[in-house]
C-alpha cells in the first residue's frame, strides 16, 4: 500500500521547519564554543598563575635552603643581613585568622539557624538581604574602621593594646567574613527536608532538640563548607591586617602588638621599590606560593569532607 501524500499544509510547515533546526543546531555549536572558550580562558589563567609562582619559588629556593625557609624564627628579606624565616608570617596569619573566627563563626551559624528556623518568612525576606550588603564593603573601609574606631574602644578594655594589634584586626575581620559563613550556612539549614523536622516534632522533639540533633547534623555539610570558605577567606584577607595590624614581623601569638601577615608582606613588597629579579622580589612569590598551598589545602579539605560526608548518610 502506498502511503497517504501529506496534506499541503503540514507539507509546507516540514519544509520550513528543516532549515530553522538545521538554524538551531548551528546556533548551539556556536554556543558551546564560546562557553568551552569561555572555560578554557578561566583555566589558562589558573595553570598560568600556578606556573608564574612555581618558576619564581623555584629560583628563591635555589638560594635560600627548604629547611631554613621554614625554621629561620625571624622575617627580615629587606635588611641588610637578610632573615627568611616564614613562620614569622604564619604565626601572624594564623593569629588574625583564628580571632576572626572565634568571631564570624558562632555569630554567623547562629544568624543563619533564627534567619532560617526562628525569623517570619517576611522578617527573613529583609535580613538575609541587609546581611550580605555588609560583604559588598570594601576591605579598606573594614581597615580604617579597625584602625580609628575598634582599637581605641579595645584599648579602653584592654591594657598594653599598641596603636597597631592583631586584635582589632581579627574582631574587624571575623565581622568581615560574616556574611559568607551566615548566608552559606543559611542556606544549607534552609535546604534540610521538612520532613526531617516535622518527624521529629512527631516523636515529642522541642524546636531547639530538632535544631540541634536533627537540622544540623543534616546540613553540617553546608556549614562544614561555609567554615573552610571563612578559613580561605581570612587567610588571604589583606588590607584589613595590612592597615591595622601594622607591619612589624615578629614571631608572638600576642595579639595586643603589632604583626606582619603573609598578605601584608606582599602588599610591603609590591609597593614598587625592591628591584625586579632579586631575592627579595622572589621572596614575594614564595610566600605567595605558599599562601596558595594553605588555600588549595582548605579546598581540598572541602571536597572531602563534603563527599565523605554525603556518602556517609546517603
Amino acid at each position: 500500500m502506498s502511503s497517504s501524500p501529506l496534506p499541503p499544509d503540514q507539507a509546507t510547515t516540514n519544509n520550513l521547519w528543516k532549515p530553522n533546526r538545521n538554524l538551531n543546531r548551528r546556533v548551539e555549536q556556536i554556543v558551546k564554543l564560546i562557553f568551552g572558550a569561555f572555560a578554557f580562558v578561566s583555566i589558562a589563567t589558573t595553570v598560568g598563575i600556578v606556573l608564574s609562582l612555581i618558576f619564581e619559588t623555584v629560583g628563591f629556593f635555589q638560594e635560600i635552603p627548604l629547611w631554613r625557609f621554614l625554621t629561620d624564627t625571624q622575617w627580615t628579606p629587606l635588611f641588610v643581613n637578610p632573615q627568611y624565616g616564614i613562620l614569622v608570617l604564619l604565626s601572624a596569619t594564623f593569629l588574625t585568622s583564628l580571632i576572626a573566627l572565634l568571631v564570624a563563626i558562632p555569630l554567623g551559624l547562629l544568624a543563619a539557624i533564627y534567619l532560617s528556623e526562628y525569623a517570619p518568612r517576611k522578617l527573613r525576606a529583609w535580613l538575609k538581604p541587609i546581611l550580605e550588603i555588609l560583604a559588598g564593603v570594601p576591605t579598606v573601609v573594614f581597615g580604617y574602621f579597625a584602625l580609628l574606631f575598634v582599637t581605641p574602644i579595645l584599648r579602653a578594655f584592654i591594657p598594653g593594646l599598641q596603636a597597631f594589634n592583631a586584635m582589632s584586626a581579627g574582631v574587624v575581620m571575623g565581622f568581615a567574613i560574616l556574611p559568607t559563613i551566615a548566608s552559606l550556612s543559611e542556606d544549607a539549614i534552609y535546604a534540610v527536608p521538612s520532613s526531617l523536622r516535622q518527624g521529629s516534632y512527631a516523636i515529642g522533639a522541642t524546636k531547639r532538640e530538632t535544631i540541634t540533633g536533627v537540622v544540623l547534623p543534616a546540613a553540617l555539610s553546608g556549614i562544614v563548607a561555609s567554615f573552610v570558605l571563612g578559613i580561605a577567606r581570612a587567610v588571604g584577607e589583606t588590607m584589613i591586617v595590612t592597615i591595622a595590624a601594622g607591619a612589624r614581623p615578629v614571631l608572638t601569638l600576642d595579639p595586643r602588638v603589632p604583626i606582619q601577615t603573609m598578605t601584608s608582606f606582599i602588599v610591603q613588597v609590591s609597593l614598587g621599590d625592591t628591584p625586579t629579579g632579586s631575592l627579595a622580589y622572589r621572596t614575594l612569590f614564595a610566600v605567595g606560593f605558599t599562601l596558595f598551598l594553605i588555600t588549595f589545602a582548605l579546598n581540598i579539605f572541602s571536597f572531602w569532607f563534603v563527599r565523605r560526608f554525603r556518602e556517609k548518610y546517603e
